[in-house]
């Protein structure tokens, strides 16, 4: 069950994404900061995308592995984190281990300390501990950002044959740089441009989409979609909906 407060969340939390430096670009994806103000405990709902996190909170720094779920965290009175996104298919050389072994987990982070949590502090510590070049690294990062950038590709054997790679090939390539299965990061991105077009207020039929999406019929999309967002499609459009009407209320002259 959504928290009631998730409609009003930004009079609660706020969110800042920081670019990385070019330098770092090729491992860092962005950096993230959020604050938060609760008078009472609130479950906030996480949407997995296939990035690693580096969190920094209270004097912590913790790892968290790709989710192949949604996720809760419960936030209560006033806090704030800095983390870092990895770029999907570059963490492995900072674990040191396949990126697998820590998929649905948080573990203590395994990189030097950082002394307080800003993008300069934590650069200076990755800049000291960037790995060795890695072909493999960056294949599997090539290989993602295809995924993201073809919207057209839509089954493990579309994405075989844009990379050149057997689908053998590829999931063992994402087991060991990305955490996730080709078929999993696929539908991830899939689905997010299906919840866009559903923001949008673009009608989707589901049948069609279960089809294009290699799923066997619509109850295993919408199954793949729960496990991610934490409702059904028809509960997610509904919320978007409500959200959107009352963005347009509060924004017509004299709403209070």
């Amino acid at each position: 069950m959504r928290d009631e407060r998730e409609l009003d969340w930004r009079r609660h939390q706020s969110h800042e994404f920081l670019a990385p430096a070019p330098d770092l670009a090729a491992h860092v994806a962005r950096y993230w900061v959020v604050r938060w103000s609760y008078d009472r405990p609130y479950r906030q709902l996480i949407v997995p995308y296939p990035n690693v996190h580096l969190a920094l909170q209270g004097g912590r720094a913790t790892v968290s592995g790709v989710s192949s779920r949604h996720v809760h965290r419960v936030l209560d009175g006033d806090g704030s984190v800095f983390g870092v996104a990895f770029r999907p298919g570059r963490f492995r050389g900072f674990l040191g281990a396949p990126v697998r072994t820590i998929t649905d987990r948080t573990v203590p982070s395994m990189l030097p300390p950082v002394r307080e949590p800003t993008a300069a502090a934590v650069e200076e510590v990755l800049r000291g501990c960037l790995p060795e070049p890695d072909p493999d690294a960056e294949l599997a990062a090539r290989v993602v950002d295809t995924v993201i950038a073809r919207p057209d590709i839509a089954r493990v054997g579309e994405l075989a044959d844009e990379t050149g790679l057997s689908p053998r090939g590829l999931q063992r390539l994402f087991a060991e740089h990305v955490g996730v299965g080709p078929k999993w990061v696929i539908r991830r991105y899939r689905l997010h441009e299906v919840t866009q077009r559903m923001a949008a207020g673009t009608r989707v039929d589901w049948a069609a989409l279960a089809g294009e999406l290699g799923y066997a019929d619509q109850p295993h999309l919408v199954r793949d979609f729960t496990a991610l967002f934490g409702e059904t499609p028809t509960r997610y459009a509904a919320r978007y909906h409500h959200e959107i009407s009352r963005q347009r209320s509060a924004d017509e002259p004299g709403s209070t």
